[in-house]
């Protein structure tokens, strides 16, 4: 199984850079969405829907496969042999850092059913400074990765 998966790497890595880059550019977008829907769906005929629906394709569409393909791909990553020293500080401060992206992730999904239910309290300046939360996270991610602290 060993040999498999150090075979597999070069291809396992490469998915997963493709994954995550398409996982962080609905983590990006999505909040802003947020902004928009909070500020202008009240003041635009019909616009409340065309939110619901674009908020609703970038999570299923995108991003869901997205962060299961990272994940996957990640964890088989680390347990290919070779490539992740436990005895350094990088895995484990990017493992974190993965999981507060997967948290942020969550949190999205909770707030659109905010939306949804009608039940939405957050204002477009709360959006926009949450969306800062994957740049933060994103920079300690690569940091780690590539430095290798």
């Amino acid at each position: 199984m060993t040999d498999f998966l150090i075979t597999l790497y070069p291809w396992v890595k490469s998915l997963h850079i493709m994954a995550v880059i398409s996982w962080m550019a609905g983590l990006f977008y999505l909040p802003r969405l947020f902004v928009y829907h909070v500020e202008k769906a009240q003041t635009v005929a019909g616009a409340q829907e065309i939110f619901f629906e674009m908020e609703e394709k970038l999570l299923r569409v995108i991003m869901r496969p997205a962060i299961i393909v990272a994940w996957i791909c990640g964890l088989l990553m680390v347990f290919t042999p070779g490539i992740v020293s436990w005895d350094w500080a990088w895995p484990w401060v990017k493992g974190v850092a993965v999981l507060g992206m997967t948290w942020f992730h969550h949190w999205l999904m909770a707030r659109r059913k905010d939306f949804l239910a009608g039940s939405n309290r957050l204002t477009g300046r709360q959006y926009r400074m949450m969306n800062e939360v994957p740049t933060v996270l994103m920079v300690i991610i690569v940091l780690s990765v590539v430095l290798k602290f």
